[in-house]
C-alpha cells in the first residue's frame, strides 16, 4: 500500500500559497498523525470533520481587526480588516478507528491522531472531531 494512495491532498477553495499552512503526515505502526502549522491561531479557529467517504476535512477561519487612531468619537485615519480562510481535505485509509480520532492544539500546531485498526471494518459515517 502506497502512502500517497490514501493521504491524497485535495485543497478546496482558492487561497494564496502564503495563507496555506504547512502540513506533516506521519505514519507509525499504531497510528497516523497529521500536524498543521498554525501560529497565532487558536482551537476555536478550526473545525475538523470526517465525512462518509473517509475524508478528513480541516477548516480554519480567522478574522482580525486592527486600527490606527483613537477610540471614542475620533475618526479612523487608517483601519484594516484581515480575513483568512483555509480548508484542506485528506483522504484517509480504511484501516483506521474513526471513533478514536483525537485532535489538540498546542504551541501553534494542530495535531490530529488517527489510530489504526487492521482487524475491524467499519461502516462509513460522518463525525465532528473535538479540538482539545
Amino acid at each position: 500500500m502506497l502512502f500517497n494512495d490514501f493521504f491524497d491532498y485535495d485543497g478546496l477553495g482558492k487561497i494564496s500559497p502564503a495563507m496555506t499552512p504547512a502540513i506533516n503526515v506521519i505514519e507509525s505502526e499504531k497510528e497516523y498523525k497529521v500536524e498543521l502549522a498554525a501560529p497565532g491561531m487558536s482551537k476555536e479557529d478550526f473545525r475538523i470533520k470526517l465525512d462518509q467517504d473517509n475524508r478528513l476535512i480541516i477548516c480554519m477561519e480567522k478574522k482580525e481587526e486592527s486600527s490606527n487612531g483613537e477610540k471614542g468619537t475620533e475618526k479612523y485615519l487608517r483601519r484594516e480588516f484581515s480575513y483568512s480562510r483555509f480548508q484542506q481535505t485528506l483522504l484517509l485509509p480504511d484501516d483506521i478507528i474513526k471513533e478514536k480520532i483525537e485532535a489538540n492544539m498546542e504551541n501553534g500546531v494542530l495535531r490530529v491522531n488517527i489510530p489504526k485498526n487492521m482487524q475491524e471494518e467499519t461502516m462509513p459515517k460522518e463525525l465532528t472531531i473535538e479540538i482539545r
